[in-house]
């Protein structure tokens, strides 16, 4: 069932809330009246009630109900139709929780739309009591407490994700190889790393054309706050690429790492058993039951027991002084 939160104000003071969404024309019949409607996992017949009261264009309202639609902003005759995406990132489960928000931007209300309850709203009304005096500048007043709470979400997933690789960091140069569940952590993580790129890089886009000069919506006085939260989308970008990159330094690092404790392995084994070769060798030798030099001499014993004993310890000092062992 459709949750709907109402909120209507003049000149930047609240004048009505929790009113239906079928007062919401009433409401806007009162000059300088900006309406905010928020609905959280709406219904198509509900939905599209709202739509034919304000002339809401079919395809945003397609795009409204739709799932996993892409950050963008595109222009209808009658309102601008805005998608993003909160995010949040689970590291227990290598997972980036992403809660997608619409906009339908008018000159006198907006209309969000969330598709699940993960992304709360009182955050960004508490944005716009604080500030009643931006309240006055209408619609792009709300736009901008809305954006900058998201963007600021932002934030906080590029911190996780930098604290978790800054831990990883420091452990690629422990002794122990990386468990098989530790990798499957790294590859769920840097899956949400790439994911979290997706959604970050049209944000940009879509901001900066939301702050066009031949557009009303951002009006002149709001317009330095957009270009604040454009500046923010811009340094998540630039650390999220820093992240990629950083990622793909551990990664080929690690493999490095890998190969070179590979390698200590197999000279380890390898000059043991050129160890054990010797005595093997010798032994298998005299073994053979045929007359050698010493043949059921006591003499003989001492002699092989002195080159098995001399030529490893002749081979072990070499292969330790090359750091073999």
């Amino acid at each position: 069932m459709t949750q709907a939160t109402t909120r209507a104000w003049r000149d930047g003071v609240v004048v009505a809330s929790d009113f239906t969404v079928a007062q919401v024309s009433e409401q806007l019949s009162v000059p300088g009246t900006v309406v905010w409607v928020d609905l959280c996992r709406p219904e198509a017949r509900e939905f599209e009630a709202l739509g034919e009261e304000l002339g809401l264009h079919e395809l945003a309202v397609e795009d409204a109900l739709g799932e996993h639609q892409r950050p963008k902003l595109d222009y209808y005759d009658t309102h601008l139709f805005l998608s993003c995406h909160a995010v949040s990132v689970d590291v227990a489960g290598g997972e980036l929780v992403t809660t997608e928000v619409d906009a339908f931007i008018g000159p006198q209300w907006l209309i969000t739309v969330r598709k699940n309850d993960r992304f709360d709203m009182a955050p960004v009304c508490d944005r716009w009591d604080r500030a009643p005096h931006l309240l006055e500048n209408g619609v792009g007043a709300l736009l901008y407490g809305l954006l900058d709470h998201v963007v600021d979400g932002y934030f906080d997933s590029v911190q996780t994700f930098d604290d978790y690789y800054d831990t990883v960091s420091e452990g690629l140069f422990a002794d122990e190889p990386l468990e098989p569940n530790s990798q499957r952590e790294w590859f769920h993580m840097r899956r949400a790393l790439v994911k979290f790129h997706r959604l970050v890089v049209p944000m940009r886009e879509a901001i900066s054309s939301l702050m066009r000069r031949e557009h009303d919506t951002v009006g002149e006085s709001m317009y330095p706050y957009f270009q604040d939260v454009y500046d923010h989308i811009l340094r998540v970008t630039e650390s999220t690429d820093a992240l990629r990159d950083l990622v793909s330094t551990i990664v080929e690092t690690n493999l490095s790492l890998r190969d070179f404790r590979q390698n200590q392995i197999m000279k380890k084994v390898t000059s043991w058993a050129a160890i054990i070769a010797v005595p093997t060798l010798i032994t298998g030798y005299y073994g053979m039951n045929v007359p050698y030099p010493g043949f059921a001499r006591h003499w003989g014993v001492w002699i092989s027991t002195g080159l098995m004993l001399g030529l490893s310890a002749f081979l072990y000092s070499t292969f330790k002084r090359r750091d073999w062992l």
